[in-house]
């Protein structure tokens, strides 16, 4: 298996962990999935949720996050390894976010949840490489078109979630029922040759990396087989040593069945796989009552949604499941075991 070039680096391997937050995947897990190979993802949503200050000004406590973060994951993974952070286009602060992973010298952003149209506008001056995450060749299309026409730039990776991902998708409801699902590897065939025609033009090599349900190295090299550089995946990682959540949040992965994943709606507006424990339950029934609002969703109303996802995603992380939202994908029943971010990566290259 060949690595990932992205500018003067590239990866042992072709994987990418999935940004997963809040506070999932932080320094510990994306540094040592670096230093592993890999590609490692610190997610930014509310990255500073264990900073002092975070209640009260959570936007200072997130960019000052961001700094120590990424620090503390290169000293991990060392200066030589790719390095990227994951940033929800949904963010309201979401060019604030973006700048600060930039002036900290990040390899790679990628962005989803969201179109990303002035993303190249944030890295201008910078060696920090941009990734839009997309979930269907006319995404795709619109997103380096409009890069290409108003930038003069082309994305220097694609990332393509399928439906099986865990947390946020860009999909319909509908589209994410049995029988009406999109194909991942439909989807990538499509981005492929699209992307071959992009190359073409502006002579710079885009990979495209494939993401949602991919589970071992069959999946692995399945996707590569159709023409994918690499692949992402989060919902294995999430069960290692090195990931940044906590035991009882890892555990609920462990297990987890089939039965008991289930496609939510998001306060940020979309659809979203999620274990159907007793939060999600308990809100399905009744409004939890907002006592705090963080400004973190643009989309996010406090008199009408649900919950508080912040909260709620703090709460997991932290391990109070019964008041928390776990995020996983669609592969999670499958897990058996807890294991190093070492042996998992050689796992699923076949060492």
């Amino acid at each position: 298996m060949k690595g990932i070039k992205l500018g003067n680096k590239e990866s042992k391997y072709p994987i990418i962990q999935g940004g997963m937050g809040v506070g999932v995947s932080l320094h510990k897990l994306a540094g040592n999935v670096s230093k592993e190979g890999g590609i490692g993802v610190i997610s930014t949503a509310d990255i500073g949720y264990k900073e002092e200050d975070f209640n009260t000004n959570p936007l200072k406590a997130n960019l000052r996050a961001i700094g120590t973060e990424i620090k503390k994951a290169r000293e991990i993974a060392g200066e030589d390894k790719i390095l990227a952070v994951n940033v929800m286009v949904a963010l309201k602060n979401y060019a604030d976010i973006v700048k600060e992973c930039v002036k900290q010298k990040i390899d790679l952003i990628i962005s989803g949840a969201g179109i990303p149209k002035d993303l190249p506008e944030y890295i201008k001056g910078s060696k920090t490489k941009i990734a839009p995450i997309v979930s269907s060749l006319r995404c795709c299309k619109l997103i380096v078109k409009h890069w290409i026409t108003k930038y003069n730039y082309a994305p220097d990776m694609i990332v393509i979630e399928g439906t099986e991902a865990g947390g946020h998708l860009g999909f319909k409801p509908e589209e994410l029922e049995e029988g009406n699902k999109p194909k991942l590897e439909d989807i990538t065939k499509e981005v492929v040759e699209y992307i071959k025609e992009v190359e073409k033009d502006t002579g710079k090599k885009i990979p495209v990396i494939s993401a949602g349900g991919i589970w071992d190295k069959n999946d692995i090299e399945k996707f590569l087989g159709l023409g994918a550089s690499g692949v992402q995946m989060a919902t294995r990682f999430v069960a290692t040593n090195e990931c940044d959540a906590s035991e009882e949040f890892k555990k609920a992965y462990v297990e987890a069945s089939k039965e008991n994943i289930k496609i939510i709606k998001s306060p940020v507006g979309m659809p979203g796989r999620a274990l159907n424990n007793n939060f999600i339950k308990k809100v399905e029934n009744e409004k939890s009552k907002i006592t705090k609002c963080y400004g973190c969703i643009k989309t996010c109303n406090v008199a009408t949604t649900p919950y508080c996802i912040t909260k709620a995603l703090i709460n997991a992380v932290k391990g109070n499941l019964d008041e928390g939202l776990i995020f996983v994908g669609s592969n999670v029943h499958k897990i058996e075991k807890i294991v190093p971010v070492h042996d998992l990566m050689q796992e699923l290259v076949g060492v």
